[in-house]
């Protein structure tokens, strides 16, 4: 009996810091329908833009997942609705146990998120950025100075921590930005392109920064064209192409399926077939 609780808690843990996304679309209005008044009739209404086409997926905690496509697939259209930046046309995504249309704040104290086109206030210096987050997100100055110091080592951050974030460079502004989405310790993590223009000796610290995240059963989901990362990283992926789902499963039965092919002649294979799951 005891084993069955420990397993029961343990599922339900694991189930608190899950992804899950189920039949979600997403509608950006085309140039021609934009300023349409909305009509209750389907067939009336004009073209419509489908960035995102009823897909569907989970992450799981102590994994790290993969969310692959080219670009203008819907991958950072789908991880934004993951990360209650955009709303989902129709569909249900949970975070945490949460549901991110109903408990949107619930789920944004679960998770971090990083993005390119995510701004940082130019004015402020990084040591005031940060702690603005952790403000933000409730840290007491024990837990915050810790966090601090263990994110500013890790990528070399105190060099230009009192530096004003427009005068750092683009490498910079991006160490500033994984620590703004790490500081609160969030259980679940969404990483879109975690190395665009960082060096390979930063580039690498992120690399072990998310196989930390792993170690510690977060739940971490990534995207990058950088296939060499998602062949050292990914346990389970998603490929999406024109806002489709292509494959969803395990790293290990992609690999079955396409035989002796490297990770990106699967892809292509993938994307340019326009295979079914």
């Amino acid at each position: 009996m005891k084993c069955l609780e420990n397993l029961f808690y343990f599922s339900n843990s694991n189930f608190s810091k899950m992804i899950s996304v189920q039949h979600l679309v997403k509608i950006f209005p085309t140039k021609n329908n934009f300023f349409f008044k909305k009509k209750t009739d389907e067939s009336e209404m004009p073209s419509r833009a489908n960035s995102v086409d009823d897909i569907s997926f989970e992450c799981k905690p102590g994994k790290i997942f993969s969310l692959l496509g080219p670009n203008g697939a819907g991958k950072t259209t789908t991880l934004r609705m993951i990360s209650t930046m955009l709303k989902p046309t129709s569909g249900i995504v949970t975070v945490a146990g949460f549901d991110t249309q109903k408990n949107p704040e619930e789920v944004r104290s679960k998770i971090g998120f990083l993005t390119g086109s995510t701004g940082l206030y130019a004015r402020l210096t990084p040591n005031e950025m940060i702690k603005y987050f952790a403000d933000l997100n409730g840290l007491d100055d024990v837990t915050f100075k810790r966090r601090k110091d263990e994110l500013f080592t890790m990528l070399d951050v105190h060099s230009f921590a009192n530096k004003r974030i427009g005068t750092l460079s683009t490498g910079m502004k991006q160490k500033v930005s994984i620590v703004r989405t790490m500081i609160h310790d969030p259980e679940v993590v969404v990483f879109d392109e975690p190395t665009s223009g960082l060096d390979v000796i930063t580039a690498a610290n992120i690399i072990e920064l998310i196989r930390q995240c792993k170690a510690k059963n977060k739940t971490v989901i990534f995207s990058s064209h950088i296939m060499e990362e998602v062949n050292l990283l990914c346990d389970d992926l998603a490929i999406i192409h024109n806002g489709k789902l292509k494959f969803n499963g395990s790293m290990e039965d992609f690999r079955l399926q396409h035989g002796n092919h490297s990770l990106t002649e699967a892809f292509i294979e993938t994307v340019q077939n326009d295979l079914k799951i």
